[in-house]
């Protein structure tokens, strides 16, 4: 797909700071052979829209023989999407699943009532240098869809809507957003997207979502004349009319947002629920460790080994 109206601004510029209604710094964790950091959840924000876990995995360069290794481990409900810049990995998880992912492609998992699932290097890709920068998110369900059987899909690069504009390329990954619809299913209205910005670019955000925000994982964006760089989130206030510029050296985005849910979340490790009664029964299933006939199971080709319950 390519130039779209909808990706030109059609409104006034971004206007004051004062639109802003959070700004997010995440915290880095260095997972020995890479870095994480982590926007949400945070201290000033729970969830944009329905996105309730946003961490940036890398940039990392491996050599030969090295990579990541997470090991088997559960979630209830959510559903996690991975989309990468750069570099490749193998998904497997307890539905049967075993897909490798690549640069611009999408993992939706969704948990519902439980699975598990692990992700590691792949014996091919050990066999020399490799590299890994991208973006896991996860997306909260509503109440109705929590306890929903688990699924899993994936998408190449070529399914996804692909919307270029004056100086400025968009990939839209998931929902709806600048007059495109992603082919990943959705359980609430939501848009999420992969933007690429030259120098002096702009950017409309879409006004008709209920919660927008943007992660900026490479360069810098200007809002209101104010600069802000690589690895800081923003989250605007409802309504108003947002345009972005793209710093001197261009910028790379993630946008994302959407309908809120009716409440906030409980979230403890890997589970997320409307109730604490849920996320106490997730944990008592896990902790049993009965792969054969219990809640969870170890995906097919990954069973020796998993994470304990913390």
């Amino acid at each position: 797909m390519s130039w779209n109206p909808t990706l030109e601004p059609q409104c006034p510029g971004a206007g004051g700071l004062d639109q802003i209604e959070t700004l997010i710094i995440p915290r880095a964790r260095d997972l020995g052979e890479f870095e994480v950091r982590r926007a949400l959840p945070s201290p000033k924000r729970q969830m944009v829209g329905p996105f309730i876990f946003f961490d940036q995995m890398g940039p990392a360069e491996f050599l030969t023989g090295q990579g990541i290794d997470v090991r088997p481990h559960p979630h209830i409900g959510l559903g996690t999407v991975t989309y990468l810049y750069d570099g490749e990995f193998q998904h497997r998880d307890s539905l049967g699943t075993n897909q490798m992912i690549y640069r611009g492609e999408v993992n939706w998992m969704v948990a519902g009532h439980g699975v598990t699932h692990s992700e590691r290097t792949s014996e091919a890709t050990r066999a020399g240098q490799s590299t890994l920068f991208g973006i896991q998110t996860w997306v909260a369900l509503p109440e109705a869809d929590e306890d929903r059987p688990a699924s899993f899909e994936h998408h190449g690069q070529e399914a996804l809507p692909f919307l270029e504009g004056e100086g400025k390329k968009l990939r839209l990954i998931m929902g709806r957003g600048w007059g495109a619809q992603a082919p990943v299913s959705t359980f609430t209205d939501m848009f999420y997207a992969d933007v690429v910005m030259d120098p002096g670019a702009l950017l409309p955000m879409p006004e008709d979502h209920e919660d927008r925000g943007v992660y900026v994982t490479q360069g810098e964006v200007v809002v209101a004349g104010e600069t802000f760089g690589a690895g800081q989130m923003m989250v605007f206030r409802p309504g108003d009319a947002i345009t972005l510029k793209a710093g001197a050296q261009g910028a790379r985005l993630m946008a994302l947002g959407g309908e809120t849910l009716n409440g906030p979340r409980h979230l403890w490790w890997n589970f997320v629920a409307s109730s604490q009664e849920k996320i106490e029964a997730a944990k008592e299933a896990w902790a049993k460790g009965d792969w054969q006939d219990g809640r969870f199971q170890l995906p097919p080709g990954d069973t020796a080994e998993f994470i304990p319950l913390p």
